[in-house]
């Protein structure tokens, strides 16, 4: 039996050496690449074609949602996993709207990576039931209570990094973006979300879990 081939991007050795390992025990799976940055999951694929890819939203250079963005971008039709420290109330429904085929949390079992896989080579999503309600709830229209959903992709993980202590050249060269950047989205999340100082929004951080996102 022919194996699909993953390409696993994560800047995390044991991560890569642990998918690597769990895979090789199924008789339809393998990984057969690994990425530890942004650069080289693009430079991966653009070498060849894969027929899924695992990806952390946190690592070197370009990474988080600007990163699933530009690969679904470029590669529509692509299965894309994302495997993350970040919690899925957080990001997975992020994450989806911009194309990815599945969201899983380190949190969770290893294991369940086999059955996700499974499921979105299938052509379908994999995504817990807590994040599919969540998930239908965001299509059916409803307004969600916590502010920070207001915000864009982008000014999401500028306040998370703001709300873990970075300052903004920290922001941008982790972001890659300019200072100048940076500084624009934080007006703007001031704004769209009525603070007045960053007391103000490190105390909304502290109150609705953005202080200890892995990555940032």
């Amino acid at each position: 039996m022919m194996k699909h081939e993953i390409l696993v991007a994560d800047d995390h050795a044991i991560i890569r050496n642990g998918l690597t390992k769990l895979l090789a025990d199924t008789d339809h799976l393998q990984v057969a690449g690994e990425a530890k940055n942004g650069h080289e999951l693009l430079e991966a694929l653009r070498s060849r074609r894969w027929d899924a890819v695992v990806m952390d939203l946190s690592m070197p250079g370009r990474s988080g949602l600007d990163l699933v963005k530009q690969v679904k971008n470029q590669y529509p039709k692509l299965p894309l996993l994302v495997f993350s420290m970040h919690p899925e109330e957080h990001y997975a429904i992020r994450a989806i709207r911009l194309g990815a085929s599945g969201y899983l949390s380190k949190d969770g079992e290893i294991d369940m990576i086999i059955p996700a896989l499974e499921k979105i080579i299938s052509g379908g999503r994999y995504i817990s039931p807590a994040a599919a309600e969540l998930l239908a709830f965001d299509l059916n229209g409803h307004s969600r209570p916590q502010g920070h959903e207001s915000l864009s992709d982008r000014e999401f993980e500028v306040l998370v990094c703001l709300a873990t202590g970075l300052n903004p050249s920290d922001i941008a060269e982790k972001l890659s973006l300019s200072i100048k950047t940076v500084s624009t989205h934080k007006s703007h999340i001031m704004e769209k979300m009525g603070f007045s100082s960053n007391v103000e929004l490190l105390k909304y951080a502290l109150d609705h879990g953005l202080t200890d996102q892995a990555g940032c």
